[in-house]
């Protein structure tokens, strides 16, 4: 009874070591140049010092074992055997940092490689808690909206301009790239090239507030030419499924559209997420919740409840009311 006890700790332990190898939010699971890079810089590094740690051990262990016999020995031989020693030990550790500053260097080149070659423009801005997320359209030039969702072309240098909306955030795709902070007042730039298609999670890193661990998006790393539709969606106005003439339309004039826009519509506010294809998205309030007209309803009627702190405030309605506008969002596609 005792054996397949220690098997099913064993196995327990194994899981939780190997538990963030993989998975939509894993350094350890690289989809872009980027994230590569960083990747391999973190295994040399690993590698590096734990020859150093082993040297380092070692070498404790020796001098314990030749304490015990040193009086025996001739001291001028012992003198001299540990200055070999220690030669040897100084020349591993500046090889070791050789390695690692090389590596280094080169991980930092390929961070930065695409910065000179053309690049899809996006700008990212975040907010207490939300995104907001801009693509600069390649027909027109000019910038379509979105929130809490980034897409990605496969294969693609996207170039991300990070800001801040209010106090200090920090970007952080672990699959695809590094992390940087978005500092109010200061823009700064991150490049990403995903290499494989999938569903990536991205979150802020910085703590930011309450709700911070509540401040997630959905990466979509897809081929070109599906990411060339979607934008094309996008910048379409408000899908001709939601009417705009019907009671979710008119109780979206008169309650929300002061916060929000839809365009194609008079709602032009700015304070809160744009909504013009708000049911496409994965998710509703940075990852907070799924999008389902059921969630969007209970969003409306009670965010505090669901997310502590937001800015986005409780919108008393009648049921049926509420049914209409949550019905009337959920077709915005």
């Amino acid at each position: 009874m005792v054996r397949p006890a220690m098997r099913r700790s064993t196995s327990v332990i194994a899981m939780l070591f190997l538990s963030a190898c993989t998975g939509v939010q894993s350094p350890l699971a690289p989809a872009g140049d980027q994230a590569s890079a960083l990747h391999m810089l973190l295994i040399v590094m690993t590698v590096v010092c734990g020859l150093v740690y082993l040297l380092v051990m070692g070498g404790l262990v020796w001098a314990v074992m030749r304490a015990r016999s040193r009086r025996q020995k001739d001291e001028g031989r012992a003198e001299t055997r540990v200055d070999r020693a220690l030669h040897v030990a100084a020349g591993i550790i500046v090889v070791g940092l050789t390695i690692l500053i090389t590596v280094s260097f080169f991980a930092d080149r390929a961070l930065f490689a695409t910065r000179g070659k053309d690049a899809m423009a996006v700008r990212v801005t975040g907010h207490q808690w939300w995104w907001r997320i801009e693509y600069r359209d390649p027909a027109s030039g000019r910038w379509i909206e979105t929130a809490n969702e980034l897409h990605l072309p496969l294969g693609r240098t996207t170039r991300v301009e990070l800001a801040s909306g209010d106090v200090i955030h920090s970007f952080w795709v672990p699959n695809v790239s590094g992390k940087i902070d978005m500092i109010p007042g200061r823009r700064n730039l991150l490049d990403l090239t995903p290499r494989r298609t999938g569903w990536f999670r991205g979150a802020c890193t910085e703590f930011c507030g309450a709700q911070h661990a509540h401040m997630a998006f959905d990466v979509k790393v897809e081929a070109p030419a599906d990411f060339d539709l979607w934008l094309k969606t996008q910048a379409a106005p408000a899908a001709s499924g939601a009417p705009a003439t019907g009671r979710g339309a008119q109780l979206f004039a008169t309650k929300c559209a002061a916060c929000h826009r839809i365009r194609g519509t008079s709602a032009t506010g700015r304070a809160g997420p744009d909504l013009t294809h708000v049911a496409a998205r994965r998710s509703i309030a940075a990852g907070t919740l799924p999008m389902t007209r059921g969630a969007l309803q209970g969003w409306i009627a009670q965010p505090q409840a669901l997310k502590p702190g937001t800015s986005m405030p409780a919108v008393p309605l009648p049921p049926a009311d509420a049914d209409a506008l949550a019905t009337y969002l959920a077709r915005l596609r």
